[in-house]
């Protein structure tokens, strides 16, 4: 049908109604038009509503007679219980030659069954009831958690608390571990970021820190099943412990769960505490290089040793992160967007709970133009010293660390597990609240003091992995002396050449 035939169908009163319409309708899409275009603003003349206060949820802290600290925490909102545990432990305790125990201690707590269950048995009622448990031991701490429907929550709390205190440790599956360990050193230098962060760590705490250490097939032959039981009797024990527990659940017969199942493990009144590993920074200052014919981009880092997430002039510290990152910040406009020079450019103050972290800087960048991208890094880090940061950017930089402040918040699992930490490193439990005042009432001021109180533009190791060939002009632009780093792994099997 033609719309000269579709007019003829209607009647005239209703062409004009329909005229009306028509007519009105494109006055108000004009209207409407005009009106967005003289309202629209700049992103930066946006104003939105105050973040709404965030609170902590309800919970509980007690503790059993045997010691272990424990967190109850409710959320109705799934049928779901999660929960955790810290142990007082860490990777920075295990023997220099065999660098890798703690971590198959861990590994083989879950893998090799208990007194009572077989690895498989385990692994098959934790699949009929869509739950988990994960257990592994980090730098610094050990962690075990579990995840199941509430429906289910003895059984598998029940199992949580079998591997915790019950492992076998099967030989197989430390054969099985020691496997992928040595995988894992194989591939070791197969990506440039790899290879930065790991030369990084050892320039900045020394080789042979605990912090910085690596683990060779050499460690992971010196373990034994004898070195995992021996790690795991020293300390794992209740008064060794914080558990956690989040989720739908009935606090009282919690409780009584709990009870149940680490009540009677017993405690080990004459507990080592071992003294933490010294730390200070095995270079200062320096050039140091890896070379990787293959790339076609240098990555760098630069920095020196840091501090600790309790230092008063942390805030501060993490103030001035916000002044050199982000879309707004120094290095991105200047050294990625207005020199052209970086892919990615970064810089941080990046502290630890109980021992210096580090002061870390650097990026990627094309390999001629790589002096050029160090020296735009050294200025930066320079000019946070000499010029003070601009209302501005310490707006810019306040607003966007506060304004995420809110995702600390997001689950209470999350809210727990935080809880755990702060107790654990002997943190009062509104350490993130003290942390937040004291950012909102930074000053520009604040920020130059610790630029020059804590960073060390002089004396800022330099690393970069790249193609030596190609980085023109050479480091030796940066110092007359430029160390190369040795990244072959030792002991790696050699592929057998084929008749």
């Amino acid at each position: 049908m033609t719309i000269s035939n579709f007019k003829l169908m209607i009647p005239n009163g209703k062409r004009l109604v329909y005229a009306l319409v028509v007519a009105f309708a494109f006055v108000l899409l004009t209207f409407n038009l005009s009106w967005a275009a003289t309202a629209a603003k700049h992103y930066t003349e946006l104003q939105f509503a105050p973040l709404p206060e965030v609170k902590l949820p309800k919970y509980e802290r007690y503790q059993l007679n045997n010691g272990i600290v424990v967190y109850l925490m409710q959320d109705r909102e799934l049928p779901l219980v999660k929960g955790g545990a810290m142990i007082r432990t860490g990777d920075r305790w295990e023997p220099a030659d065999k660098v890798g125990l703690a971590e198959l201690t861990g590994k083989v707590m879950r893998t090799g069954g208990t007194v009572s269950h077989t690895p498989d048995e385990i692994n098959q009622m934790l699949e009929q009831r869509a739950a988990s448990v994960e257990i592994s031991v980090n730098e610094s701490s050990g962690t075990a958690s579990f995840e199941a429907l509430s429906e289910d929550t003895e059984t598998v709390l029940g199992l949580f608390a079998e591997i915790l205190r019950e492992p076998m440790f099967a030989q197989d599956k430390l054969e099985l571990a020691k496997t992928q360990a040595r995988g894992q050193i194989a591939r070791r230098n197969d990506t440039p970021d790899q290879i930065a962060q790991r030369e990084f760590t050892k320039l900045i705490y020394g080789k042979e820190s605990p912090y910085a250490r690596t683990t060779e097939y050499a460690t992971i032959n010196n373990i034994s099943r004898q070195d995992l039981v021996k790690f795991y009797q020293q300390y794992f024990y209740p008064n060794n412990m914080i558990l956690g527990i989040v989720g739908d659940f009935d606090p009282k017969k919690m409780k009584s769960l709990i009870q149940a199942k680490f009540g009677d493990w017993k405690a080990n009144p004459n507990l080592p505490k071992p003294q933490l590993p010294e730390v200070s920074q095995a270079n200062q200052g320096g050039v140091f290089f890896v070379n990787q014919p293959q790339l076609t981009q240098s990555n760098i880092l630069i920095g020196h040793l840091g501090g600790q997430f309790n230092s008063p002039d942390y805030p501060a510290l993490d103030v001035l992160s916000g002044v050199l990152n982000g879309f707004g910040g120094r290095l991105f406009n200047e050294v990625r967007s207005r020199q052209g020079l970086a892919y990615s450019v970064y810089g941080y103050w990046s502290p630890r709970h109980d021992y210096p972290g580090m002061f870390i800087a650097g990026g990627q960048t094309r390999s001629d133009a790589t002096v050029q991208f160090v020296k735009a890094l050294q200025a930066e880090i320079k000019r946070l010293q000499t010029q003070q940061v601009t209302p501005r950017e310490l707006a810019f930089a306040k607003e966007s660390t506060l304004n995420s402040f809110v995702f600390n918040f997001e689950d209470p699992a999350q809210v727990l597990s935080r809880l755990m930490r702060y107790e654990y490193y002997g943190y009062p439990s509104d350490f993130l609240f003290r942390y937040q005042k004291a950012v909102a009432a930074t000053t520009a001021a604040d920020v130059q003091r610790v630029a020059q109180q804590y960073l060390k533009p002089d004396a800022l190791i330099t690393l970069v992995v790249g193609n030596q060939t190609a980085i023109k002009p050479p480091l030796t632009q940066l110092a007359t002396q430029v160390t190369p780093i040795d990244v072959t792994i030792p002991g790696l099997p050699q592929p057998q050449a084929r008749n």
